[in-house]
């Protein structure tokens, strides 16, 4: 139906629209029933519903509604598929609607700049582009059944210690090229209703009134078009909240920051003007839900779990396999690990879901039939050790086929509120999956973890299968990987490093409490580890399969890419085992124009393809200028140098298959000023002032060959007699010193040409 909001927010008293900027409780907003406002509810998610009807609360210690638990987006970001996360976005979607939930607190796109963040698991990526494109399929899923998404935690926020007043310190390009760019591309492909600022401050100001952040960038810039809301809490200031584009507090203060507002209006130093912008942002997103309500909608628990059983058998990665996996069907296998019977398939805190079934490996297998036993071995919950239990599970490893070690770090580890202390397994598991190595040879471990941890025994695993924390139905997922019902086809979204000391922030990760530096820049994740060449356990987008792949006849295009163009990659993946699976085809892109401080390569497309044994299928992508692009702080925009860009074609981003150029062109240009410390090398690679400087030089070499006596021998010792050394130098040198050593002659034509120089810029 048709609604004048405007009309509505004109009928409203101050105090109705101060109050319609924060919650009424936990998780409704105010109504306003005079004028058909009704009160809506929100959700936490991502993964799944957590609806509390009775006592409320954010950090997922109170009751709430038995719903689905999804895999969480450790392990859905590994599927690399967006067209899972559509389907799991828009199963969620119906869930909403069904329990008449308006809002869904999610996704969540926060970088993984560290594996020790508490809330990885919540979190898609180290990649900026992967989780932007996986968050973008998300929202659309979820708001294809008329209900908002929040994506969250804008922005940088990066830890959980001190998350509520810490100072995420980093440069402007570190910012717009990797904090930033997944909320970027989910903003204008996708529309989130709502966007969650974070507690943390950037730069020393808080998130939460930071114009620069929620309106500069978010709307002015990028076209946001729905409300922003608070991380529960995340209220510093509420005045300078509403004037730097904060819409809505959650979960509200019981009237006091209303009355801030009230009173900001009234004296004249709030623009009541403001206030109307952020209700209508509100109404408007409010409306929406309630117009388009969907009676069809049911929300069936079963059929939904066994959606989560089948999203998990895709995000699932097989990280080393030696031919040991698939299992046989009637191979004596023993299970060893109280996650076998137990799994750990979600984290803590605020998306904790009172899940409606949990499905174990054990219990699945003794369903089919399987030839498995099980020894406890270690406990689910608790680092402990036990010599009877340690000593059944070596005899039994001793008297089967092959031993199944199910590990994975307690839920007392890894939880929103706190960040990890190390990448350890607890010492009783590591003790263990060593022991069993010993006497067992086809040992394979799987994992149940929301981030990386260290693995000091992988070289011994004749298999490793890492499940992260794959919902309720992780059991059932698990079971199909290890006996061959399900090809894995998941491939890591995050680098796991040798130790965590390799880890690019582990200097500054997570500061004083007070402020956290973030001085690795851009170099995060794979990022780092491609500069530094630095060996890693598993890289960036790794993941292996029980069938094999072969990629050939990649095709570029002949056409320049320029500013306004865009240009198709083709390549052709075949399935040339014999088990039919789903590859995952990684692009990436190279500066190979000498352009300082540029990654190696960076992850700019990808694609997850089904295929048959034997079968051949062509694989697209679409490249554009941004995609070769940095972030240049004195531009203050997105810049690539003219010149060649390699295109990488691969399985992981250390297995590169095919490579090949494409040319770019652009009509930028970067802003230059000219003064005496400006350097030749500068200005010859300048296509401005590069004809100018080239003909000054020649006219100096003329000048200097003209020399005779003491003078050209000073000018020699000066400047070198080698060609190499003369070129190195005259690129190094600043004009002032070039004069210094040319004459007064010389040095008055280089003032001269300074000038003329900034003129021809367009310099003042």
């Amino acid at each position: 139906m048709e609604r004048d909001i405007k009309k509505i927010i004109s009928e409203m008293t101050l105090e109705e629209k101060a109050g319609m900027c924060s919650g009424e409780d936990f998780w409704h907003l105010k109504k306003v029933e005079r004028l058909g406002i009704p009160a809506v509810m929100v959700s936490d998610g991502p993964h799944g519903l957590r609806k509390q009807t009775g006592e409320a609360d954010h950090l997922g210690m109170g009751e709430s509604i038995k719903a689905v638990c999804f895999p969480a987006a450790c392990a859905t970001a590994s599927s690399f598929d967006t067209e899972l996360m559509y389907e799991m976005g828009k199963t969620l979607g119906e869930e909403c609607q069904a329990e008449d939930l308006s809002i869904l607190l999610g996704p969540a796109v926060n970088i993984k700049r560290s594996p020790l963040c508490g809330r990885n698991f919540e979190y898609l990526s180290e990649d900026p582009y992967l989780a932007g494109k996986m968050a973008s399929s998300y929202i659309k899923g979820v708001q294809s059944w008329d209900v908002g998404t929040s994506m969250k935690h804008y922005a940088a926020n990066n830890q959980e210690y001190n998350r509520m007043s810490c100072s995420s310190n980093l440069s402007e390009r570190a910012f717009r090229e990797i904090y930033l760019p997944a909320f970027e591309t989910a903003v204008k492909e996708a529309q989130p209703k709502t966007v969650m600022c974070s507690y943390n401050k950037i730069n020393g100001e808080y998130a939460s009134e930071n114009k620069y952040l929620l309106t500069d960038i978010l709307r002015d810039e990028w076209g946001f078009e729905g409300y922003v809301m608070t991380d529960w809490g995340a209220v510093a200031d509420r005045v300078k909240g509403i004037v730097a584009g904060l819409d809505l507090e959650m979960p509200g203060s019981g009237g006091f920051n209303d009355a801030k507002i009230v009173a900001t209006v009234k004296d004249g130093s709030l623009d009541e003007a403001l206030l109307d912008n952020a209700v209508e942002r509100i109404l408007k997103v409010v409306f929406s839900y309630v117009d388009n309500r969907h009676p069809e909608a049911v929300f069936d628990r079963d059929a939904d779990h066994e959606k989560a059983v089948k999203f998990e058998t895709e995000c699932a990665v097989l990280l080393e396999n030696n031919g040991v996996l698939p299992l046989k069907t009637g191979a004596k296998v023993v299970y060893i690990g109280e996650y076998a019977e137990k799994p750990r398939y979600q984290g803590g805190g605020s998306s904790h879901i009172n899940s409606s079934k949990v499905s174990s490996a054990l219990e699945t297998a003794k369903s089919k039939g399987r030839a498995v036993s099980y020894v406890k071995g270690f406990p689910f919950d608790k680092d402990e050790e036990n010599e009877e239990e340690l000593a059944a599970a070596l005899q039994a490893a001793k008297d089967s086929d092959a031993a199944v070690i199910f590990a994975g770090l307690p839920d007392v580890i890894e939880s929103e509120g706190y960040d990890r202390k190390d990448m350890k397994l607890p010492d009783c598991q590591n003790k263990l999956i060593e022991a069993v190595a010993n006497v067992q040879p086809n040992i394979i471990v799987v994992l149940h973890n929301g981030s990386p941890i260290e693995t000091p025994w992988a070289d011994k695993a004749a298999a490793i299968l890492e499940m992260y924390l794959g919902g309720q139905g992780v059991g059932e997922a698990t079971d199909k990987l290890l006996y061959g019902e399900v090809n894995p086809s998941g491939h890591l979204a995050e680098t796991f490093p040798l130790r965590l000391e390799d880890n690019p922030s582990y200097l500054n990760f997570p500061g004083d409490g007070i402020n956290v530096d973030y001085a690795e820049g851009i170099y995060v994740g794979y990022r780092y580890y491609d500069a530094r060449k630095m060996p890693v356990r598993w890289a960036f987008g790794h993941g292996l399969s029980y069938t094999e792949y072969k990629y050939s006849n990649l095709k570029l295009p002949t056409e320049i890419l320029d500013d306004n163009n865009c240009v198709k990659v083709t390549v052709d993946v075949k399935n040339i085992g014999q088990m039919a699976g789903k590859e995952v085809v990684q692009l990436y892109v190279s500066d190979k124009n000498g352009t300082a401080g540029r990654p190696v390569k960076e992850l700019k497309g990808f694609s997850k393809v089904e295929l048959q044994p034997g079968e051949t299928k062509t694989v697209e992508f679409t490249l554009t200028a941004r995609d070769l692009s940095f972030y240049h702080e004195g531009l203050g925009d997105w810049y690539a140098p003219s010149g060649t860009y390699v295109v990488l074609i691969g399985h992981a981003s250390d297995e590169i298959a095919l490579t090949g150029e494409i040319s770019f062109k652009t009509d930028k240009q970067l802003p230059f000023f000219v003064n005496g410390a400006t350097t030749i090398g500068e200005l010859l690679a300048h296509p401005v002032t590069a004809p100018v400087v080239g003909q000054m030089m020649q006219n100096m070499q003329e000048a200097m060959g003209s020399m005779q006596g003491e003078e050209a021998e000073g000018v020699a010792d000066a400047l070198g007699t080698g060609a190499e050394m003369m070129e190195a130098m005259m690129k190094g040198m600043p004009l002032k010193s070039l004069a210094s050593f040319a004459g007064a002659e010389v040095a008055a034509q280089i003032d001269q040409m300074i000038q003329s120089l900034n003129q021809a810029l367009g310099n003042k």
